[in-house]
């Protein structure tokens, strides 16, 4: 009886010491609650409690925590449906608030996360969306951390995974792309179009000029020519009258034989049938002389 009694009490010795020492990883905090009632925190280490008064409530993950946020349909300020989802870092600071503040804290912040990024996006435009990730998550964590921190909770950041138009809007995108690449190339082509004919044009235009200027210089060189000629012509004419002076045999001989000549040449021409020669050859010159 006395050995049943002693080996009970040992037993109840052992309990209470095993129950009274409390050893605490490290990266966890443990909230002690003594008859209910939150009593106090456990540090990593060795640390007592009170047996049978104070219990473990609740043991807290004071490493860094990341939540994964869902992915959702969020509706833009242009009426465009985007898919977005995020990751949260956050942090346990203080433990009672952490577990006696919200009952899941878990869900909570991702709840938080999922409104708080419905209403930022819904604000901007799609292309502001698409290409404003690090300013989604700065006001992301800005509209999330004052609410966190009453929960003894610190948010380290949160990170944009994934944001982009959902499958009809990708759809829709994809055709207002072609349609632009085809009205750009268009424009392409016209805008080519009317550089080759301003270039035909100008090219026209200067061919054009060269051959006027061209002309010009010919009719210019032309008269001069023929100013030239009309003064030999002139001068032969007047040395001719003063070395004949009053004796027209000379003249009448010359124009004579060019009279003849020329109508040799035209009754040696194929288109001649026949050729009258006047029976007075001396007088038909003297008529040209008008003698």
């Amino acid at each position: 009886m006395g050995f049943i009694l002693a080996t009970v009490l040992m037993f109840l010795v052992v309990l209470t010491i095993f129950l009274g020492v409390r050893i605490v990883p490290q990266g966890y905090k443990f909230v002690v609650q003594r008859l209910g009632k939150y009593h106090k925190t456990l540090n990593p280490g060795l640390n007592f409690v009170i047996p049978y008064l104070d219990t473990i409530a609740y043991r807290v993950l004071t490493k860094d925590i990341s939540l994964d946020i869902p992915s959702q349909e969020v509706i833009t300020k242009d009426n465009a449906v985007i898919m977005t989802n995020a990751i949260a870092f956050i942090s346990i600071i203080d433990p009672p608030k952490a577990v006696y503040g919200i009952d899941n804290y878990r869900i909570a912040i991702t709840n938080l996360v999922q409104t708080s990024l419905r209403s930022i996006v819904g604000e901007m435009n799609l292309d502001d969306a698409l290409s404003s990730r690090d300013m989604i998550k700065a006001r992301l964590k800005e509209s999330i951390s004052d609410d966190v921190a009453a929960w003894g909770i610190v948010v380290k950041t949160v990170e944009i995974q994934d944001i982009k138009p959902s499958q009809t809007m990708q759809i829709a995108m994809e055709q207002q792309a072609a349609a632009e690449r085809s009205r750009r190339a268009a424009i392409t082509e016209a805008e080519g179009k009317k550089v080759a004919a301003v270039l035909n044009a100008e090219g026209a235009k200067e061919a054009a000029i060269r051959e006027a200027e061209g002309k010009l210089e010919a009719s210019r060189l032309d008269a001069e020519a023929k100013m030239i000629l009309a003064d030999a012509t002139r001068e032969a004419i007047s040395r001719v009258t003063a070395a004949i002076g009053d004796n027209q045999l000379p003249a009448t001989y010359l124009l004579g034989e060019q009279y003849v000549k020329a109508m040799r040449d035209l009754s040696a021409s194929g288109n001649a049938k026949t050729v009258v020669l006047p029976a007075d050859v001396l007088q038909a010159v003297r008529g040209l002389l008008g003698k």
